[in-house]
């Protein structure tokens, strides 16, 4: 009895950590990488849009002191997230994959402007270390909102082909601009 309880449990937590993993996965920024195969998620029936891209930026920092004093460093991540992607069968085209690409460009635009911030940044002198990089943080990723929310607007969530093209050149251009900072 006891071992098929100890069995029953064992079985119960190997499933749950594979479902925690799965639902966790994400995908490194690459220039033009994502496919459909990418979109793992279940579309949301009740939305509108065709395709949905989930993701985000991620940063960490650290502080280790030693006899030259303190060093500092950073680590920033933009990241697409496949088990909260998702794409309405029938909808799959390349125009839209394309515009599905660049919401993760410029997730990837304001990976690199937070990294750029944080290059030159005086963690040394600053006064409130962990509250002045959460606002550094905080101002990339409510930048990073209204890009996405303009780029869809302008875009008509890639129905209007002439904007959507304009945004492919101005986020080229961006990130070229940032290469420095690329991941």
């Amino acid at each position: 009895m006891k071992k098929a309880i100890l069995s029953s449990l064992l079985l119960l937590l190997i499933s749950f950590g594979t479902q925690a993993q799965m639902e966790e996965e994400r995908l490194g920024w690459k220039e033009n990488v994502l496919t459909w195969s990418d979109f793992k998620g279940t579309p949301d029936p009740a939305s509108p849009f065709a395709a949905n891209t989930s993701s985000g930026i991620s940063y960490g920092w650290s502080m280790k002191g030693s006899a030259a004093g303190k060093e500092y460093t950073y680590e920033v991540t933009s990241f697409f997230i496949p088990g909260k992607s998702w794409v309405k069968g029938g909808s799959a085209s390349a125009n839209l994959l394309a515009h599905e690409q660049l919401h993760f460009d410029i997730t990837e635009l304001f990976a690199r402007k937070l990294r750029k911030a944080l290059a030159e940044f005086d963690f040394v002198n600053a006064r409130n270390l962990k509250a002045d990089l959460q606002a550094l943080y905080k101002h990339a990723e409510k930048e990073r909102a209204l890009m996405q929310q303009k780029f869809d607007v302008e875009t008509r969530h890639s129905m209007n082909a002439a904007a959507q093209l304009e945004w492919q050149k101005l986020i080229k251009e961006e990130l070229s601009k940032l290469e420095k900072f690329s991941s």
